[in-house]
């Protein structure tokens, strides 16, 4: 029966260096915690060294809250997890190298045998206990996203910004002269004036506008340039559809397994977490790899809820129509047939969902939130310093839109 008080230091020599150390560091923690929840923590810990500065924080302020807690405390907070039923499968052996592997053999097991609610309310227990005691920093400045959708359309009689409409002002007599341009200018003018590690994105359906080179402390990552990486996993895919690989849960193993470098992403040091990252939209991502819009809200998702920026710039470019799957997977034409009026309703939806995931950060009642149909008189900003479930006809440009939800 596996133990967790036989994790040695030696199961974590395959782990990247910084994780290592990390692991080694808090081993008598891990060597008290029960069996079902041990490999979980340590499969964060072993992604340490491609993870996000908001992410490192969040792993060593679950490391230092366990390892506070009185022995019985630490106990009554994990109880759930101690009580789950595990085969000698997932016990019989020692996880701590190799813990994502024990992570979706476990989450399969849970379903199999309908301890799923069980693993849930273990981890929400948990998941109070920790966070009624931390606390998240506050952004250095007010938090922004910004939201393009309907690239392509000329006109369209759909009713945009429903479910934004009562958090914000919508503004229906918009100058969208020049309106992209303004709007990437103003997140490279905050990149520049704070500065911080991955604090600011641009995020693109299709092509980026390459005028954002000068701004370093951008990143962008856009669904065109990605291109070559999409197509080696979508053909690694196929190769294992072919292959005879047995539903979506191996599948999904196999490509858990794919280092960023396995489809052609930069493998140095200095791009390590962004390549890991994208590796995980495209891995991970259901449809990432397919349709462009879904590439553009699965990564705000993911960027909301990792990195924790202060600036996101989505700009949502038309998706190929849908077309049976496994059609999808064998290959993807040069020229696709596009929809865009389609992708403008994805978008809407989407941009309601990028504010949602805005909301959950720390600073929320100060960030503020634009979305705009590209091209045209139509826009929707949510701002302290505008009234909720107002519309407006008054005529405005983009410059004075960007002033209302950029006050740093």
């Amino acid at each position: 029966m596996f133990r967790t008080d036989a994790i040695t230091a030696q199961q974590f020599d395959g782990y990247p260096r910084e994780a290592r150390r990390l692991a080694v560091a808090h081993l008598p923690l891990f060597q008290t915690l029960p069996p079902a929840f041990a490999p979980l923590l340590l499969q964060q810990v072993q992604e340490y060294d491609w993870r996000f500065p908001a992410e490192r924080r969040e792993i060593n302020a679950q490391l230092t809250y366990l390892e506070s807690l009185p022995q019985e405390r630490r106990r009554a907070v994990l109880a759930g997890f101690a009580r789950l039923r595990l085969p000698e499968r997932l016990t019989g052996r020692h996880w701590a190298a190799a813990p994502g592997e024990y992570s979706e053999q476990l989450s399969s097991y849970l379903w199999e045998t309908h301890q799923t609610d069980a693993f849930r309310q273990a981890s929400s227990a948990y998941l109070d206990s920790y966070r009624a005691s931390a606390s998240d920093p506050e952004p250095a400045a007010h938090r922004l996203g910004i939201a393009i959708i309907g690239q392509g359309v000329a006109r369209s009689n759909y009713p945009l910004f429903r479910k934004l409409s009562r958090y914000g002002t919508r503004f229906t007599n918009v100058n969208p002269a020049n309106g992209v341009p303004i709007l990437l200018d103003a997140v490279a003018a905050r990149s520049a004036a704070h500065p911080d590690a991955f604090a600011h994105w641009y995020i693109d359906g299709g092509a980026p506008e390459r005028r954002l080179a000068s701004s370093p402390a951008l990143l962008v990552v856009s669904y065109d340039e990605l291109g070559p990486a999409r197509r080696a996993l979508l053909a690694k895919m196929n190769k294992e559809i072919r292959a005879g690989i047995a539903g979506p849960e191996p599948l999904l193993t196999v490509l858990h397994k794919l280092r960023p470098e396995d489809i052609g992403l930069p493998a140095g040091a200095g791009q390590s977490v962004l390549s890991h990252f994208v590796m995980s939209l495209l891995a991970s991502g259901s449809g990432t790899q397919i349709f462009s819009t879904t590439f553009v809200q699965w990564t705000a998702h993911e960027l909301w809820r990792r990195a924790q920026p202060l600036t996101m710039l989505a700009r949502f470019a038309p998706r190929q129509r849908e077309r049976p799957m496994n059609e999808l997977l064998a290959r993807e034409p040069s020229a696709p047939q596009l929809d865009p009026m389609g992708s403008l309703i994805d978008a809407d939806m989407a941009a309601f969902y990028m504010w949602i995931g805005q909301q959950h950060l720390s600073g929320a009642e100060q960030a503020s939130f634009l979305a705009w149909f590209e091209g045209h008189d139509q826009a929707l900003v949510v701002s302290p310093g505008l009234p909720a479930n107002t519309e407006s006809n008054q005529s405005v440009d983009m410059h004075w839109l960007i002033r209302q939800v950029d006050t740093d």
